[in-house]
């Protein structure tokens, strides 16, 4: 006999108070002490990851100008970042529609993009507008959240399935959007994104209950799935999702630095019904299941071999410890040049800090303590140990906006 359950038989027991509500992270923790709760036991795992997600776009709408200063803009800028202006023109209203993708970089400074700006405009900072008007008019001003009518994210490709990771075994070193810096040669170290066993879609193979429409959470806010995201398909699926950005919490989204310019990452907690007993099987996967191929730097279809998530996560830190008496303040200090949410300067900001562990690697003076850990490749029959020295990943923000929204759901504010 088939088990299964109805979401009005679960709703009732989160309205009762009697439901079993686990996060990916505390679910995965029992089945690998052989303690894993039955199906009868658990009725929601609420999932999550974050990661650099660079198809992330900001629809905004505000005003620049009385009514009747200028008659439509034809270019914008925030601190620097370009906007594509419209689509609505909104004639003669003062007031512009842009279109800013989260990877679009500053004009000023190539590290400087979308990410870092809508951070910001999240964070309620003030940002300098520039509107340059189809009449020849240049509009300036400064903003912040408040002024803006409406701000929604839209994300093209997000929650990814499958990822790759990257090592570089030439000896030049290569510059990519997937390497923090430069990528040096000779295996010197590997770089890659993914939270492995928590991942939402590898929760749900195939899209059993994570599909259009679906609630979310996207960086806190309650949003939705849009439908598949771009270039998803049935073995490397990934989804389109929105939410309004002014009820976004900024610790869980910004900027991230690559040796290619500015990214962006967000966080992502989908919640998973177990309604039957297919679904229940799916969420036993753990990250020893889950593969990841590993490529050569210079691009996805040039592999080399195959490692799995287990491999890379383990028990490694998730966060660095930072020593200020072995800090030497560097006049020229290498991790401010290279941490990518520009977490350090002169001290560290655990809030916006990513984990990804290049101060840990990079720092000259051993200021930082993090075992990011190292894993061993076979690569064309001979092993070859390479240091982990980034993370595009942060399984502790994925952790926490996938307990958030276990609360949320237990409190009955978010409905399933």
């Amino acid at each position: 006999m088939t088990l299964q359950r109805s979401i009005e038989e679960i709703n009732k027991k989160i309205e009762d108070g009697e439901a079993n509500i686990y996060t990916a992270e505390e679910f995965k923790k029992l089945i690998k002490e052989q303690n894993a709760p039955s199906f009868e036991e658990v009725d929601v795992v609420t999932c999550g990851t974050c990661g650099v997600m660079s198809g992330t776009a900001a629809i905004l709408n505000f005003i620049v100008s009385p009514p009747g200063e200028f008659i439509r803009a034809e270019k914008v800028y925030f601190n620097g970042v370009p906007a594509f202006a419209g689509p609505c023109p909104n004639e003669w209203l003062g007031e512009v529609d842009v279109i800013l993708h989260g990877t679009t970089h500053s004009i000023d400074d190539e590290n400087y993009g979308g990410g870092f700006l809508l951070k910001e405009i999240m964070e309620g900072k003030s940002v300098d507008v520039v509107v340059e008007s189809v009449d020849g008019k240049t509009i300036e001003n400064t903003i912040t959240i408040d002024d803006i009518n409406r701000a929604q994210i839209v994300g093209s490709r997000m929650a990814f399935k499958n990822y790759t990771a990257f090592t570089n075994p030439g000896k030049a070193p290569v510059s990519s959007i997937f390497a923090a810096i430069p990528l040096e040669g000779n295996f010197s170290g590997l770089t890659f994104s993914g939270c492995g066993d928590i991942n939402p879609l590898q929760n749900d193979i195939p899209h059993n209950v994570i599909n259009e429409g679906k609630r979310v959470l996207l960086n806190g806010a309650c949003g939705y799935i849009l439908g598949d995201g771009t270039r998803s398909n049935a073995e490397k699926p990934n989804l389109m999702i929105s939410a309004d950005l002014t009820k976004m919490n900024p610790y869980y989204f910004g900027g991230f630095k690559t040796s290619q310019g500015g990214e962006i990452f967000n966080t992502v907690a989908i919640p998973i019904p177990v309604l039957s007993e297919k679904i229940y099987n799916n969420l036993l996967i753990t990250d020893e299941d889950v593969k990841l191929p590993v490529a050569d730097i210079k691009g996805r279809h040039l592999p080399l071999c195959e490692t799995n998530y287990h491999e890379l996560w383990k028990d490694y830190d998730l966060r660095p410890k930072y020593d200020e008496n072995k800090c030497s303040s560097c006049d020229d200090c290498i991790v401010e040049r290279v941490c990518p949410t520009n977490a350090f300067s002169k001290g560290i900001d655990l809030s916006r800090c990513f984990g990804c562990g290049m101060c840990a690697n990079f720092c000259r003076h051993d200021a930082f303590d993090m075992n990011t850990g190292d894993v061993n490749l076979e690569i064309d029959k001979r092993e070859v140990n390479v240091p982990i020295i980034c993370r595009q990943s942060d399984r502790l923000r994925a952790n926490k906006l996938a307990l958030e929204l276990k609360k949320m759901i237990k409190n009955q504010e978010f409905k399933l």
